[in-house]
C-alpha cells in the first residue's frame, strides 16, 4: 500500500489518461489529491478545475487525513515566503515540507 488509505485510493490518485494530461479534463478521473495540503476532493467536471474536498474515503471509508492548508500557509510565512508573489521551494510544492 502506498501513503493512500487503500489500493483504490492509491489507484484514483496516481491514475494517469493516456489521452487527457490534466486529471480535470478527463471524464474518468474521480480524485484529486493535493499534497501539499493534503487535500482530497472530488473532481467536478465542469470545465474547470473545480473539486469538492473529502473528509472520508470513497472506498474503504477511512477518514481521510485533515487538511494541512492552514500550516502550509504559516510555514511559508516563518521561512519569509509570500506565496502570492514569492517563488515557492519545491519541497514546499509538494507533502514533503511536512517531514521536514
Amino acid at each position: 500500500m502506498s501513503e493512500h488509505c487503500c489500493d483504490a485510493m492509491a489507484h484514483q490518485v496516481a491514475g494517469r489518461c493516456d489521452r487527457h494530461d490534466d486529471p480535470f479534463e478527463c471524464p474518468d478521473a474521480l480524485v484529486t489529491f493535493d499534497a501539499r495540503f493534503q487535500e482530497y476532493g472530488l473532481i467536478i467536471h465542469d470545465g474547470g478545475t473545480s473539486a469538492v474536498g473529502i473528509t472520508f474515503c470513497p472506498w474503504c471509508g477511512s477518514r481521510l487525513p485533515a487538511s494541512r492548508r492552514d500550516r502550509w500557509f504559516e510555514e511559508l510565512e516563518q521561512r519569509g515566503i509570500d506565496p502570492w508573489s514569492d517563488e515557492i521551494p519545491a519541497a514546499c510544492n509538494d507533502g514533503h515540507w511536512l517531514r521536514a
